[in-house]
């Protein structure tokens, strides 16, 4: 009997980024509204819809995300009917966030409710960079596809990117993934920052990311701030940012202009392959007289405050 042609939806998009780099794009059928690369992925129907508004200020959505979690709301909506209609053979989602996508127990109870073949749901969970390549794998094998040549070519970048960062000064970072309330970034941010040259400071390399009080962050008062709220890009982190300059200008690196802000939408809040360019912007920032991978502007900004 011969095998039903795989069909993917993905509802995260790292797994779509992680899926596209096991040369299956054309596997895909359906996306998550967020899900924005490769290009080609954009056609695809979108099954989920944020439960909030998503263009107010960081204040305004952790109010918003806040009062949907109290009451045990998901924070995403998921169509049910249109997961009906393109009859997936796995979908692809995330246990790490319960705010980075539709919760499992929901996919769980939408694919109960399909008629036909189940669908296979494959979860990840990534914590650290050795989470992400075990996460390719773990795809790749759910898809019939082979991981390795991927991962190790991941990782060979990161390893020629460490040896290059290894000698020299190790600016103390302070890495912001959310403004308001403060946060500072966790799991695989740690890594990066040390493979790019700088040590990370408030969090350790695996951990949650951990709210920040504004005190703890004057005392150590970094050499270096690099803001990365998630799901936001440069841009529109500059934008926030400007509206409290003064309040950063106090600090060491915002009289010595080491203040940036990064894409984290496209790089640093998506758990994928994209992450080796996520240690590449880094890197442009904490030693420019080593690194130049073409970032600048697009990927990451200095802000004037």
């Amino acid at each position: 009997m011969k095998a039903s042609p795989i069909r993917v939806v993905s509802l995260i998009p790292s797994a779509t980024e992680i899926v596209a780099s096991l040369g299956l794009a054309e596997r895909l059928v359906g996306r998550s509204h967020e899900c924005d690369w490769p290009a080609e992925v954009s056609h695809l129907p979108a099954l989920t819809q944020p439960r909030f508004a998503t263009d107010r200020s960081n204040a305004e959505i952790h109010r918003s995300v806040t009062a949907l979690l109290k009451a045990a709301l998901g924070v995403y909506d998921l169509d049910v009917a249109e997961l009906e209609r393109l009859k997936p053979t796995h979908i692809v989602t995330q246990t790490q966030c319960d705010v980075c996508s539709v919760r499992l127990e929901e996919v769980e109870d939408a694919v109960a409710s399909l008629s036909g073949r189940r669908a296979e749901i494959v979860a990840l969970a990534p914590m650290r960079l050795a989470d992400l390549f075990d996460d390719i794998r773990r795809v790749a094998r759910a898809l019939g596809a082979e991981a390795e040549p991927v991962v190790s070519a991941l990782e060979a970048r990161l390893a020629r990117l460490s040896a290059m960062t290894a000698a020299g000064p190790k600016p103390r970072v302070a890495c912001i993934e959310w403004l308001e309330p403060l946060m500072a970034a966790g799991t695989w941010v740690p890594e990066l920052v040390e493979i790019a040259g700088g040590r990370c400071l408030f969090a350790e390399a695996g951990e949650r990311a951990p709210w920040l009080e504004w005190d703890t962050l004057r005392n150590a008062d970094p050499d270096v701030i690099v803001f990365m709220p998630c799901g936001f890009d440069s841009a529109r982190t500059e934008a926030e940012l400007l509206n409290a300059g003064a309040r950063w200008r106090g600090l060491r690196a915002g009289q010595e202009g080491e203040v940036y802000a990064v894409d984290a939408n496209r790089y640093f809040s998506r758990p994928g392959p994209r992450l080796i360019e996520s240690a590449e912007v880094l890197a442009e920032i904490l030693r420019p007289d080593l690194s130049g991978f073409g970032h600048e502007g697009d990927g990451w900004r200095r802000i004037p405050l």
